[in-house]
């Protein structure tokens, strides 16, 4: 069953016509019509969004073939039950006996685990977790030596938590963890990682079809940092950039054009303010990112010509070293790009690259296994590249 069929059955089963529901996501009642018939495929996240939220079913019910159903889910699956049950055992809180970690050794772990995420090195990160997080749990409400970079160290433990369990499709326990990171970050009374822990908050919310709160706390939260702002403070800069890039791409899902460009030159002043490509506070912030972000918000206005055109401006050689996810999310744009132009041998060559960019990179993609489908769909012998990267994906068995 594709996509559109279960549109089609959500639909039905609420009792709503094709004219009822095109109208409430701002569509056609005959483009409804074309992807509940697999004519057509939903090649927008936010159109994905607005669908489940209408029909009150999560985005999951509507792309059917969940990561944790790829082929070598076992492991996988595994690991995010291990980090659900140290999230969910509050062993701190029951008093349970542990040891806490030094925090040279947690601080440590808060990079590795942070720098595996940005390398889209997705599994071997999840696996870190549960330990990381238990050792972070029991420094909850330590008042002694070095307070505050005990709680600095937390707060990277959770975002580095709520970043994965979101991209792994675990909205609400990514959610948990990134409260768990406001609260470390109020713990150390550190303006920085307070921004980093609300732009974690602002995708857990996203993911939870949380669209106006998501947008509440990006937009505030970038507001509040702007006046620390300035060339001194690349901290500041990079943090208040990356949620004006955020809070672009939520206007854009809302089909707001004037509010994304604004929130997009805001961020562009600040990345000419930073004036390199950092990763100051794992924001991989700066001019190139800026970019990318500009090529992702043409796609979700739909523009492929859009992408297209901004990617001649990029060289994602320019982002620091270890940053393969960011990198690897402009192929997926430029792939959704070239299939929109129907060039599908262009847009199989950039899957490839995404792959061999950040070989996790498409499996935990909502739209990127949605344009794997598409491209299925429309091959009459689809080429083993393609093949390779569905069954890779999960999108075959």
């Amino acid at each position: 069953m594709h996509v559109g069929e279960r549109i089609g059955a959500y639909r039905k089963r609420r009792g709503m016509s094709q004219d009822a529901l095109a109208g409430l996501i701002g569509m056609s009642r005959s483009w409804l019509s074309q992807v509940e018939r697999g004519i057509r495929g939903v090649d927008r996240l936010s159109t994905l969004n607005d669908l489940a939220t209408v029909l009150r079913i999560d985005v999951a019910d509507l792309i059917g073939r969940d990561w944790i159903l790829a082929p070598d889910a076992s492991e996988q699956v595994t690991a995010v039950d291990a980090v659900r049950t140290q999230l969910a055992g509050y062993h701190h809180l029951l008093g349970e006996p542990t040891t806490p970690w030094p925090l040279p050794q947690l601080r440590n772990g808060a990079v590795q685990v942070n720098q595996a995420y940005q390398a889209a090195q997705y599994q071997r990160a999840t696996a870190m977790l549960p330990d990381l997080i238990r050792a972070a749990d029991a420094y909850d409400g330590y008042q002694g030596r070095d307070g505050r970079e005990t709680h600095l160290a937390r707060c990277s433990v959770y975002t580095a938590a709520a970043k994965l369990l979101t991209k792994v499709g675990e909205h609400q326990l990514g959610w948990l963890a990134a409260d768990r990171a406001t609260h470390a970050a109020l713990a150390a009374e550190s303006k920085a990682a307070q921004g980093m822990a609300a732009y974690q908050v602002v995708i857990a919310l996203l993911r939870s079809q949380r669209t106006d709160d998501a947008e509440r706390v990006a937009v505030r939260s970038a507001e509040g940092l702007m006046y620390l702002a300035s060339s001194d403070a690349p901290d500041a800069v990079s943090l208040a950039g990356s949620l004006w890039l955020i809070s672009s791409v939520i206007a854009a899902r809302r089909s707001d054009r004037a509010t994304s460009t604004e929130r997009l030159g805001t961020a562009t002043h600040l990345a000419d303010l930073l004036a390199h490509d950092g990763n100051h506070w794992w924001t991989a912030f700066g001019p190139t990112n800026v970019l990318i972000h500009r090529a992702s918000v043409a796609a979700e206005f739909g523009d492929p010509s859009g992408v297209l055109r901004v990617a001649t401006e990029i060289d994602t050689e320019a982002m620091p070293a270890g940053l393969q996810g960011r990198r690897s999310r402009l192929h997926l744009d430029l792939a959704w790009a070239q299939a929109q132009a129907k060039n599908d041998m262009e847009a199989i060559l950039h899957l490839q690259q995404a792959e061999r960019v950040a070989p996790e990179s498409i499996r935990y993609h909502t739209i990127a296994r949605e344009l794997v489908r598409e491209l299925l769909k429309r091959s009459r012998k689809p080429t083993p590249a393609l093949t390779a990267i569905a069954t890779r994906a999960g999108v075959l068995a």
